[in-house]
């Protein structure tokens, strides 16, 4: 059904998509090429919410060499009135021939509609060209839409004998600046960054996207601060703490119903809010699907072992970030991991690894979670 020439024209749909990797949130990242006669008449990709779609970008630059083209999309074209106009009838408009899309829209507003308008119209259309490649570019988004919670992401450093502290707590620095730039553009990539209390007492980060750290050009606007989750069941972060002094919005989940103690956190710009939970924890999928309906795609995971075992034992890691450093810490130092009741090795939690790579001089394996007898 599709041959090289559209392989190649998507490719660089998906090349263009990706540029929006740090700006379109809570929006997709999505590109458009326009070829007419084998050539490329119009190109664009989305840049920001609220503003032109890839496919108005990619018409305005072809302008009347759009009529009898073809358009790679990388996500179906949208078929509502949103903040903008329906992409669908933009294409129809300026009288495009033929549209091949990567993957469908699992926006329940969309979800074929726009592929629908497109063959009614008279519009020939194609989906399913790189697929994979566009739902990777989305994880988010499509987690979003499919599932009513974000897509989460865990990030962990260790040494080469899986620690992640000595015993002391010291942990500065475990890995080295390549890592620590690499984790500065997940956090850029992510809609909210969410560590628990524990880390917020011991370490006292910030857990801000740092321009000077970054090691790359900002895109234009800036960088774009994610929303920073303290995970604080009985509100005992320090109204001084760090993290509330920086650029953007603190939201502090908690279970604790006692109104004075959420007073400090409130006057320090922190928002408070309350979910489901017990003893010394809140409720973490309530707390997902509350990210999902404040338009939250990308959730950054950085937290000590206590918080990432209850992430992983509550199944909702969909990705796993483990830096690895060329250390030795001994068996005194801290795991990774607090995970009761894996007394045997049929308990053990396998890993698919999807990717292993230097960073500087440490290695970075991603992973997920291996889903077992089908369930």
């Amino acid at each position: 059904m599709f041959d090289a020439d559209d392989h190649r024209h998507m490719a660089h749909a998906l090349r263009l998509a990706q540029q929006g990797l740090y700006t379109t949130d809570p929006n997709p990242r999505v590109g458009c090429v326009l070829v007419r006669d084998g050539r490329t008449v119009g190109e664009g990709w989305h840049r920001r919410a609220g503003q032109a779609h890839a496919e108005v970008h990619a018409l305005s630059q072809a302008g009347e060499l759009a009529r009898g083209a073809t358009a790679y999309v990388t996500l179906e074209p949208c078929a509502h009135h949103g903040r903008t106009p329906p992409c669908s009838l933009a294409l129809v408009a300026a009288r495009v021939a033929r549209v091949v899309v990567a993957m469908t829209d699992p926006n329940p507003l969309v979800a074929g509609r726009g592929l629908a308008q497109l063959r009614e119209a008279g519009l020939r259309t194609e989906e399913g060209l790189l697929c994979a490649e566009a739902q990777a570019l989305n994880p988010g988004f499509a987690m979003r839409m499919n599932a009513g919670r974000p897509f989460v992401r865990l990030k962990l450093a260790m040494s080469l004998d899986g620690r992640t502290a000595m015993a002391s707590g010291e942990s500065k620095w475990i890995t080295g600046p390549d890592a620590r730039r690499d984790v500065q553009r997940l956090r850029a990539r992510s809609s909210a960054i969410v560590t628990g209390i524990g880390t917020v007492l011991a370490d006292d980060p910030s857990l801000t996207v740092r321009e000077a750290d970054i090691g790359q050009p900002a895109p234009e606007g800036g960088w774009r601060q994610p929303l920073r989750v303290i995970i604080d069941p009985h509100l005992t972060t320090p109204p001084g703490a760090k993290i509330l002094g920086e650029p953007g919005h603190v939201m502090v989940a908690t279970c604790c119903r006692e109104d004075e103690d959420a007073v400090p956190l409130t006057d320090s710009g922190a928002e408070v809010i309350r979910f489901p939970g017990s003893g010394d924890a809140v409720a973490l999928h309530a707390l997902m699907e509350y990210l999902a309906q404040e338009q939250i795609n990308e959730v950054l995971v950085e937290t000590g072992a206590t918080l990432s075992g209850a992430f992983l034992r509550s199944g909702l890691v969909d990705e796993l970030i483990i830096y690895v450093a060329p250390k030795i810490m001994g068996n005194e130092a801290r795991g990774l991991f607090r995970l009761p009741g894996l007394d045997c090795m049929a308990d053990a939690l396998d890993l698919e690894i999807s990717d292993v790579r230097a960073v500087g001089r440490d290695w970075r394996i991603t992973a997920s979670l291996k889903v077992r007898g089908g369930a």
